[in-house]
């Protein structure tokens, strides 16, 4: 076998590796991120920050209408 496909046969199984290792990779982040979105968000019952306005109204200013 000459050098050049010795180097072609070599490229192409770095290449076939690298993008197999690129899919198991991208597949299993993709996994743990939405596990752990779905765990994150479990417990959000949707009722927000409850943020009362009303407390921090300044109630001691004379402001005329």
């Amino acid at each position: 076998m000459k050098p050049a496909e010795q180097a072609q046969k070599q490229a192409e199984e770095a290449m076939d590796g690298f993008i197999l290792w690129s899919k198991r990779v991208i597949l299993w982040s993709t996994f743990f991120l939405v596990l752990v979105v779905v765990a994150c968000n479990s417990g959000v019952d949707g009722s927000g920050s409850g943020y009362n306005g009303e407390q921090y109204s300044p109630s001691n200013l004379n402001a005329k209408e």
